[in-house]
């Protein structure tokens, strides 16, 4: 493998620290020479909650943008685009002057936070940061900070915990994502690890069993109802175009957006349910008055605790 004088190993690393859909981690990096692709892993698509693969593309978004800012602190400027050939990634090098950037520095520290925020309102500069920051080629920002929207996006989000709870595929799928201990989440280095999620860390048999007689829409719309008004703000990122590109674009201005905030001392998480149900995200395009562009993700925004982490894969099992 050719990789010039750049130890491409590390540029990957910085990119699987990027958000995934149940931190799946679908993808895959091909290293060449002055290029890197991200591929999709199909693999580890869902189908249940993501029956189009929206989510998978917008992960690779995701990654792609890491991996942008990790090589431009490498003296690399990257030139992304979305390869029809692959259906992946495509990121072309050349040579330009090491730039650290904050969003850099704030990949390690980057996570989803599930947990109640502190409710205190934003800046007016903080907002116009993140605004920037979540603005892309094709992909627009909404920020919600009222009261009155974000008792309506609750609504949206618990009638899309409604319609999941009702699906056993998408109840299946879940539980195969859930590591419900630390041995569990070591061994796999993917999933969602159960205290990220709020649960205790027990054995597998025992959350299965908790979930069993635990796990339902009512007490996920009570949870939901809490942590979204007790965040600061709510973005939703809405794509001009319904296809691969701009759902990958959507990912890297979602992954810019949680840098942005992640430096500002703000944490986020998804509440992605009323773009994830195919004719309740059509509803919800109506509420946001985006006519017939597709809102892509769904993220609240605000001041909260540090969290337990989901872990990643090996670097290596990531590479072709």
């Amino acid at each position: 493998m050719d990789n010039g004088a750049h130890d491409y190993t590390a540029l990957v690393h910085y990119a699987t620290l990027a958000a995934s859909s149940h931190n799946t981690q679908p993808w895959l990096f091909k290293p060449e020479k002055n290029r890197i692709r991200i591929l999709p892993d199909f693999r580890r698509r869902c189908p249940a909650v993501d029956p189009d693969d929206h989510h998978l593309y917008a992960s690779l978004g995701c990654a792609a943008e890491n991996l942008l800012l990790a090589a431009e602190a490498a003296g690399l400027k990257g030139r992304c685009s979305f390869d029809a050939a692959t259906a992946g990634v495509q990121i072309d090098f050349e040579e330009t002057t090491p730039f650290r950037s904050h969003l850099f520095g704030a990949i390690p520290d980057r996570q989803c936070s599930r947990v109640e925020y502190d409710g205190t309102q934003l800046s007016g500069q903080e907002l116009q940061q993140l605004e920037d920051a979540g603005r892309g080629d094709g992909v627009s920002i909404m920020l919600f900070t009222g009261d009155d929207h974000k008792k309506q996006i609750a609504q949206y989000v618990a009638e899309g915990n409604s319609a999941q709870f009702r699906d056993a595929a998408w109840a299946r799928e879940l539980k195969s994502w859930i590591r419900f201990s630390g041995q569990e989440a070591v061994a796999s280095g993917d999933g969602l690890y159960g205290p990220v999620m709020g649960s205790p860390e027990v054995p597998r048999w025992l959350g299965l069993l908790a979930m069993r007689f635990g796990f339902s829409a009512k007490k996920q719309n009570q949870k939901d109802d809490r942590h979204i008004r007790s965040s600061s703000a709510i973005a939703v990122l809405v794509s001009d175009v319904d296809d691969r590109s701009h759902w990958i674009e959507a990912g890297r201005c979602y992954e810019r957006l949680a840098l942005q905030a992640t430096s500002l001392g703000l944490k986020t998480a998804f509440i992605n349910q009323p773009v994830e149900v195919a004719s309740l995200r059509a509803e919800f395009a109506r509420f946001l008055g985006v006519g017939n562009r597709r809102p892509d993700l769904v993220v609240r925004i605000g001041r909260g605790p540090e969290t337990p982490r989901s872990l990643r894969r090996p670097v290596a099992e990531v590479i072709e």
